[in-house]
């Protein structure tokens, strides 16, 4: 197979027998979209999306110095988190800036999960690997010994429950457990990427396709539908969440981004990017650089990732991400912008959509919380 052919998840299949769109993202073929896109993500806010998530990346970390290496690799303090949980966190360059955010699992004493964006996979796994030389500790790629579905959305707590046994009201947000589900071995992990409540299950590639029609039947009566890229995107930028390549870049480090709190400096021993990171702690708190803010359109028009961001005729900013939002009924948008326009409701903000100003609101992030 040569390395431009796009690589398939398991459920390939499927997703071309429900007449999905297809893209390219990341190299592997991946549904945009089954039908309306804005369907999907009104599915997801108000009964239940089904998500093949198969391309994220997958590595695991085991060994006597686990967590040891892990805390000097990443800049979270992983060492602390308890079997069974999980936690967001980066990897940086020796120069703070963010190769990937991450979720990384503890399974057990000795064994974690990192999972990377299926764009960085490669990246992240190759640098992992460097760093993990002088420590006990062994770096897999396990990127094919997973495929990923992921049930989004109010009703996805108890399309699960009618399929296993495991424990899920004692499942935390950001946690993980080893259950069955539909009769398949699986982690069943609680950490979401919509806005909502809902579950991620890492399975066998073999058990995927059953797993997806057990979900599909158990789902139809309350209403759960397949959900592609387009939506999820939408989706993640309503919650605030950002998106490697968009909010996130290696020019960036995590305390521009907003994101300092994941630097964890109190932890043990030295790790890759501390002496920069603690300098760019040190500027962001004299002098904060810009700022990750939400705007709300006044008009029709959507902004795209990129766009100038203005005012008095001065540019400000640039748009990160931006979209319809169904939810709002109006366009949004992420986007960076100098401090002194950061605070929500300043006035006089627009976006330069093709020669044109548009008038943009500036509002706190993220524009949709669920009710709890």
């Amino acid at each position: 197979m040569s390395s431009t052919e796009p690589r398939h998840t398991a459920l390939d299949a499927v997703h071309r027998s429900l007449g999905a769109t297809m893209t390219d993202f990341a190299g592997w073929d991946m549904p945009l979209r089954y039908g309306s896109e804005r369907d999907e993500h009104i599915a997801v806010r108000t009964r239940a999306g089904l998500f093949d998530l198969s391309h994220m990346g997958e590595i695991t970390v085991t060994g006597a110095e686990a967590a040891a290496f892990l805390n000097h690799a990443l800049v979270g303090n992983i060492a602390s988190v308890g079997v069974g949980r999980a936690r967001y966190t980066m990897i940086c360059q020796a120069d703070g800036g963010i190769l990937d955010d991450l979720i990384v699992y503890r399974l057990a004493e000795t064994e974690y999960m990192v999972v990377a964006n299926a764009s960085n996979a490669q990246v992240v796994l190759d640098a992992l690997t460097e760093r993990a030389a002088g420590f006990a500790a062994e770096v897999r790629d396990d990127r094919d010994a997973y495929a990923l579905i992921a049930v989004q959305g109010p009703e996805s707590p108890g399309i699960l429950k009618s399929l296993t046994d495991a424990d899920l009201d004692g499942l935390k947000y950001y946690a993980g457990l080893p259950g069955t589900v539909a009769g398949v071995p699986a982690l069943i992990a609680r950490t979401g990427y919509t806005g909502e409540d809902g579950f991620e299950l890492f399975v066998k590639p073999e058990h995927a396709v059953g797993l997806w029609q057990a979900l599909t039947e158990v789902g139809e009566g309350v209403g759960l539908v397949p959900c592609g890229l387009s939506c999820r995107d939408t989706l993640r930028l309503e919650a605030g969440m950002p998106l490697y390549g968009h909010e996130l870049s290696t020019s960036l480090t995590p305390f521009d981004a907003g994101l300092g709190r994941v630097v964890k400096f109190d932890k043990e021993g030295d790790f890759v990017g501390r002496a920069a990171l603690a300098e760019a702690a040190e500027r962001a708190a004299q002098n904060p650089p810009r700022v990750l803010v939400g705007l709300v359109a006044e008009g029709r028009r959507v902004p795209r990732a990129g766009y100038a961001v203005v005012a008095g005729g001065q540019v400000i900013g640039e748009v990160t991400s931006g979209a319809p939002s169904p939810t709002l009924g109006k366009p949004i948008a992420m986007a960076y912008v100098d401090a002194a326009h950061a605070a929500p409701g300043t006035e006089g903000v627009g976006v330069d959509i093709r020669g044109t100003h548009e008038p943009y609101q500036v509002v706190a992030l993220p524009f949709y919380k669920r009710q709890k």
